[in-house]
């Protein structure tokens, strides 16, 4: 155990070492450099869920409130990159979301709302073959890439722009304050600033929390049954919960409860070897629901089996693809987020074999050369996943528990790379007693009493692309 840590405790526990907590405990370092922080986790850092990121970011939702959280998130991330020199990869590309309709003005809508109170949120329309304003994308470099949004509405500038995408699309909304990072570089720097600036990490399984003056926190071996003689307590003024997928079982060891679901989703990565995905290629992001590519033979024995029916029939949007490793790689990764079937969490998720196949066939729609990999995924691919921990409006949860000194920092299921920073720094805000921002009660557990607020998020049409 660290030497400060024995007899006298810490001023704030943070449980979990995934992107979320490591941001957490290295903000609380930065905002209060004096006060004891103890990083506490089962396993290695970013070894469950962060280590199955898409390290994808962006600064689109369809609220303000998320739109102003997410801004921020990206503001500590390049103040990161350049401190670092760039440790963690930082592009910007952007985000390029199709649909083959021709009537977006609900999509309009939604981008509006969604801008109207950021610093750059300017909506630029292009309705001709050619546009003077519109800058493709062609490099990755975050530090001149434009800001706001460019939608782009004739077909012969979209296939301009993204010559690999269906012919079929007629409208692209390009987000352009958006991008990829390593997730796994800017974890492993903020614990090493966070270990630099006195802070401290122990491997540790929790078993048991109790809340009487401060808390009192039962650690076990990761992988030990729990035995008294093998139980390690440790005493904290203060909590932070950022479990990620287990955020609901720490607040039930403190006699409360979060109102969070986990569901997994599942992803693809392999090596691109006939380039079919240009290496230019934004995060693309195919809107539109549809029927996946089988044969007839296939749809028809798909049809008739009650497991795998559902998949010869409608299925819903979202599946996105992009280019990995960079412009000199080689490898594409594909998601689809498309279960929505909420279970309880695992340290060791079962994946679905036939995943790579139904991700293959849902993305060929976008991207007609991916038809190449029919059948044919090259052996050198990785399948993985991870859970997505959310509320029912996809917002995250960031601040005080039912318990006086306990905070959570979660719920961010499918952004939470990208909004690992501003939810750190938010969290360490609530645990100083330091001013908060604007949307810091919109994202905490109290928003549920703001019922105002509840209804007007209950009315957006999307909870934000996962």
């Amino acid at each position: 155990m660290p030497e400060a840590v024995k007899g006298r405790g810490v001023d704030t526990l943070v449980v979990g070492a995934g992107i979320v907590g490591i941001a957490t405990a290295y903000y609380l370092k930065q905002l209060r450099p004096q006060s004891s922080v103890l990083l506490v986790d089962r396993g290695q850092p970013m070894a469950l869920t962060s280590a199955q990121s898409g390290d994808n970011y962006r600064n689109w939702w369809p609220h303000p409130i998320m739109t102003a959280f997410t801004d921020r998130s990206i503001d500590l991330m390049e103040a990161l990159a350049r401190e670092s020199d760039d440790r963690f990869i930082m592009s910007r590309r952007g985000y390029a979301l199709a649909t083959r309709a021709g009537d977006v003005d609900d999509l309009l809508t939604a981008l509006a709302a969604g801008y109207r109170e950021a610093p750059d949120g300017e909506i630029r329309v292009h309705d001709g073959r050619v546009s003077e304003t519109y800058k493709i994308a062609t490099h990755a470099d975050w530090t001149s890439a434009p800001g706001g949004v460019d939608v782009l509405r004739n077909t012969a500038l979209i296939q301009q722009a993204f010559p690999s995408i269906d012919r079929e699309i007629r409208n692209v909304v390009h987000i352009r304050r958006a991008g990829a990072i390593s997730g796994q570089q800017l974890g492993q720097y903020l614990l090493e600033r966070f270990r630099e600036n006195g802070g401290q990490r122990l491997t540790g399984r929790v078993v048991a929390i109790e809340a009487a003056d401060g808390f009192r926190v039962q650690l076990a071996a990761a992988d030990d049954e729990v035995d008294e003689r093998g139980v390690t307590a440790i005493r904290a003024a203060r909590l932070v919960n950022a479990t990620g997928p287990f955020i609901d079982e720490i607040a039930r060891m403190l006699d409360t409860s979060l109102p969070v679901d986990n569901v997994l989703q599942q992803k693809i990565a392999f090596e691109d070897r006939i380039a079919a995905i240009p290496r230019s290629l934004p995060f693309a992001i195919d809107l539109d629901h549809q029927r996946i590519d089988w044969t007839e033979d296939e749809r028809a024995e798909l049809s008739a089996d009650p497991d795998y029916g559902w998949l010869a029939g409608d299925m819903p949007g979202g599946i996105h693809c992009r280019p990995d490793g960079g412009d000199d790689g080689s490898w594409v990764k594909l998601g689809w987020a498309f279960n929505q079937a909420a279970e309880t969490a695992c340290l060791a998720p079962v994946l679905d074999d036939t995943f790579p196949e139904i991700v293959l066939r849902g993305a060929a729609r976008l991207h007609p050369s991916l038809k190449a990999y029919y059948g044919k995924l090259p052996r050198h691919r990785h399948h993985y996943g991870g859970y997505y921990t959310m509320t029912e409006e996809n917002w995250p949860l960031i601040g005080e528990m039912a318990v006086t000194g306990a905070y959570v920092v979660g719920a961010m299921s499918g952004f939470g790379t990208m909004a690992a920073c501003a939810a750190g720094e938010l969290g360490a805000r609530w645990v100083t007693d330091q001013e908060l921002p604007p949307f810091a009660a919109a994202l905490s557990p109290d928003r549920y009493a703001d019922t105002a607020l509840m209804a007007e998020i209950n009315t957006l049409a999307s909870r934000g692309i996962l």
